[in-house]
């Protein structure tokens, strides 16, 4: 242990195992953070929620810091609740049992893009008799434009841009054919072409309810181009919940992978040392043929003929990669290790097969395990990510392999959409990098024959 704790205090003459480490222990924190603040159970309803969840982001928006990079300003997402407060209604007795609300949505738009879309989301509770709606649409410079009206049931959405009627009025004040409804909601008349204007928007819905206890609920959503640190996908998922989410399966799965590979393979290359004979030729001849065994395609098979659980191709990585060629590797160093004065002086006072295994031979080469383990830790990563990216992901949890397989399913490439596949890429670069720094460095600590003169 002492020699253990020596070499890692050495890595600090290694300034790229110190960045290795930080970056790792980044990651650590991230893997302990996430679970406590999105639950398991959370990030599955919240990723397999689709719509339903997440019907207030934009669509294919980038991430908002997209826009300090840009001389453009993307529009962002303006989101008006009634039952949050944002907006109170006033409410007008008209009749006995007729009340009118009127709902005024208030925005300020100092953006250079159009929205991509409009939508007012409504609630209404009553009986028998739904609420009726109109609503009326006031520019900065004062022009009025009847958007539309609509009777809400329990749980309705208006989107203004396939109210053809709406359209049809927006070319006639725009004087352009074939207008979209939103851009003519935004145009700055006094520019030509199709120019947004900036300045404080209204939108007025004037509610009817026709019976004593009905009432009603309105949001008003204006989507944006850019949304949050991480941006969101063609189902409008928040792609950070994805990103958060991979970082403790991705080092889970490589980090227990490396862990248990290494330890088994270890283990059952002292066991065949130490009893030889036949014991030692079988594992040697297990070996030889699990090296021709391929692990991808195996994988692949029992993840569409099977099941894609995460956890089951973690045993079966673990399973075949037991009978590793590493188990030459070590078996070379047990030869040795067998040899040592200690070893005999374990037999002759009578230790037991299993204690001289594994509190004598294997203690003495775990300094030289370690870098190994480290370094495998990002192959197993890749694994799982590469799993995922050909469609043999984990149908439930949300990885950054099958984020990168979604992004090419739906053309992200080739619709510019590029922070989808670059940001589940580069975590994967920083987590393979960094480990492979430490590792690497501590190769060198540990390994005699690399070390510094």
């Amino acid at each position: 242990m002492s020699r253990l704790s020596a070499g890692l205090r050495q890595l600090r003459q290694y300034p790229t195992a110190v960045i290795g480490l930080i970056v790792i222990g980044l990651l650590l924190v991230v893997s302990i953070i996430t679970p406590i603040y999105i639950p398991y159970s959370e990030a599955v309803r919240l990723w397999r929620g689709g719509e339903t969840v997440w019907r207030e982001y934009p669509r294919n928006a980038a991430p908002a810091w997209r826009n300090w990079f840009t001389s453009t300003d993307l529009a962002a997402s303006i989101i008006l609740r009634t039952e949050e407060g944002d907006v109170e209604p006033v409410y007008e007795q008209v009749s006995a049992d007729t009340r009118e609300a009127r709902f005024t949505f208030e925005f300020d738009f100092p953006y250079d893009t159009f929205p991509p879309e409009l939508i007012m989301f409504a609630s209404a509770q009553y009986e028998s008799k739904q609420p009726f709606v109109e609503m009326l649409w006031i520019t900065p410079d004062g022009r009025e434009i009847r958007a539309g009206e609509f009777s809400p049931g329990a749980s309705s959405s208006v989107r203004f841009d396939q109210d053809s009627r709406l359209q049809r009025r927006l070319e006639r004040e725009t004087g352009i054919n074939d207008v979209s409804v939103i851009r003519g909601l935004f145009d700055d008349p006094s520019q030509e072409g199709l120019q947004v204007l900036k300045g404080t928007y209204r939108l007025e819905a004037t509610a009817l309810l026709f019976e004593p206890e009905s009432d009603l609920d309105l949001t008003f959503v204006s989507y944006g181009e850019v949304h949050g640190i991480a941006g969101t996908d063609h189902r409008r998922r928040d792609l950070s919940v994805a990103l958060l989410w991979g970082t403790p399966i991705a080092m889970a799965f490589g980090l227990l992978a490396a862990l248990l590979t290494t330890v088994t393979t270890m283990s059952i290359a002292a066991i065949g040392v130490w009893y030889g004979g036949w014991v030692d030729a079988i594992i040697q001849r297990m070996t030889e043929v699990n090296s021709i065994i391929p692990l991808l395609p195996i994988l692949i098979m029992v993840g569409t003929l099977y099941n894609r659980s995460i956890w089951l191709m973690l045993g079966l990585v673990v399973v075949l990669s037991i009978f590793g060629l590493s188990v030459k590797t070590y078996r070379a160093i047990f030869l040795q290790v067998r040899e040592l004065p200690y070893i005999d002086a374990a037999r002759a006072y009578g230790a037991s097969n299993m204690r001289i295994i594994f509190r004598y031979l294997v203690p003495r080469i775990l300094p030289l395990i370690i870098p190994q383990i480290v370094t495998l830790v990002p192959s197993f990563v890749f694994l799982e990510a590469s799993l995922a990216v050909l469609g043999l992901g984990d149908p439930i949890l949300p990885t950054w392999g099958k984020v990168i397989n979604e992004a090419y399913t739906q053309g992200a490439l080739f619709n510019g959409w590029y922070y989808w596949i670059l940001e589940p890429s580069v975590l994967l670069m920083l987590a393979g990098l960094a480990f492979a720094m430490v590792g690497f460095a501590l190769d060198r600590v540990f390994n005699p024959r690399l070390r510094e003169l």
